[in-house]
């Protein structure tokens, strides 16, 4: 047993890695070189702690506190992702990684009975922002994504997720569901800042999450007529750009008037590109979240239908397709129960943002616990965590596990 760490501790020896000097914040895609950096980061603090260390077949990070007679049957996990967006903040992912080396530390240091194996998971893709689907590594895992659609994901390049996986020491055709390792899980439960402001309203510095609302990705593809900036007359045009602008306008109408839904674009992309080029094409990205999964069903093909009609009104065409959905989601009842009991002054919160323990939750009893962000900002620099508030987390994720490693009960009763 090593002494223990500190989260902040930990925090800060990976505070240089990935850092973005012109978006700001940090940026961490998948099998880049500061994930891989990270990674390497994770594999090392858990070699000092004796962990068993093993990549799944999808590029998941398991460290494995085993049993004396190796039993991992049932087995607790915890952990989150080290992968961000572009200019993104320190916290998301990390935060709940190195929480989870510092519970397992302060487990260790209590020389606590336990009936479970601890995996400490990390998961890889979980932000989307290399190949576009959400927890990707957590999907492919639980069977939610199929391996052929995952192998013909492409980066922003246009090279699929198969050719830069296999340049990176994963091999393509073995990704996809993980059946005997999904059936050894008994439970998963995920730390991670929270990303929103419940906690700064309710001035309190952890929070159990009840459920994740419903949210997905679509793409538009807007077609229209390349040509020079400044040999065509405006009435010759058919720009796909200002049918894209206008589309974009609609989008924020359309979700304005649906009560608790978020719709947004924050990735567009014309094609060729060029300052002097009318483009050809503009293809963008569409987040649209509610909670009740038939608002945004009934939402996005609104969306939809009036981007057809403006299309025609530009004289473009468009293309209209979903890249993922994830339901809303509940957190398996008798966990949260049972975090509930560990720390009862924990308020109850539901959370916009998605997260590998919402994929994991079909499956698997899963259930997460926040770390206030006194900032309320996420997916920015500006997303923050208070030293003391770090710690609180840590100790907290360790008071919920020790618990769920005595006296295992069934999967259905966590």
């Amino acid at each position: 047993m090593i002494a223990t760490a500190s989260v902040t501790g930990l925090m800060r020896d990976i505070e240089h890695l990935g850092i973005d000097l012109r978006r700001g914040g940090y940026s961490r895609p998948m099998f880049s070189t500061a994930e891989a950096d990270l990674r390497s980061w994770f594999i090392a603090e858990a070699e000092r702690r004796d962990l068993s260390v093993e990549p799944d077949l999808n590029g998941a990070i398991w460290a494995w506190w085993d049993l004396p007679n190796g039993n991992r049957e049932d087995a607790l996990i915890t952990g989150s992702h080290l992968d961000s967006v572009p200019g993104g903040g320190q916290f998301d992912g990390p935060l709940g990684v190195a929480s989870a080396l510092v519970a397992l530390d302060e487990l260790q240091k209590r020389e606590i009975s336990r009936d479970r194996a601890l995996s400490i998971v990390v998961f890889p893709e979980e932000e989307g922002s290399r190949f576009g689907v959400a927890c990707l590594g957590s999907r492919l895992m639980a069977g939610a994504i199929s391996p052929d659609v995952a192998r013909n994901l492409r980066d922003a390049e246009g090279n699929t997720f198969a050719e830069i996986a296999r340049k990176h020491g994963l091999d393509p055709e073995h990704i996809g569901p993980q059946p005997e390792l999904m059936a050894q899980v008994g439970a998963f439960v995920e730390l991670h800042v929270e990303q929103g402001r419940g906690l700064i309203d309710l001035n309190q510095p952890i929070a159990i999450a009840s459920s994740i609302i419903g949210h997905g990705r679509w793409r538009i593809s807007v077609y229209g007529q390349g040509n020079h900036a400044g040999t065509t007359l405006m009435s010759d045009r058919r720009d796909p750009m200002i049918a894209a602008a206008r589309m974009v306008v609609k989008i924020r109408d359309l979700a304005t008037g649906e009560s608790d839904a978020r719709a947004t674009v924050g990735r567009l992309q014309p094609v060729p590109g060029g300052t002097n080029v009318i483009a050809s094409r503009v293809d963008f990205w569409i987040d649209v979240r509610h909670p009740d999964d038939a608002v945004t069903a009934h939402l996005v093909e609104d969306i939809r239908e009036q981007a057809e009609l403006i299309a025609a009104e530009e004289s473009c065409t468009m293309e209209f397709r979903e890249e993922s959905i994830s339901p809303t989601v509940s957190f398996d009842a008798s966990l949260s129960k049972r975090l509930q009991e560990s720390l009862p002054s924990a308020p109850i919160l539901s959370t916009g943002a998605g997260h590998d323990a919402g994929v994991l939750a079909a499956s698997i009893p899963s259930a997460m616990i926040f770390v206030r962000n006194p900032s309320g900002i996420s997916h920015s620099p500006e997303e923050y965590v208070e030293d003391a508030d770090a710690e609180l987390g840590g100790t907290a994720l360790a008071d919920a596990l020790q618990p769920l490693l005595l006296n295992v009960s069934s999967r259905a009763e966590a």
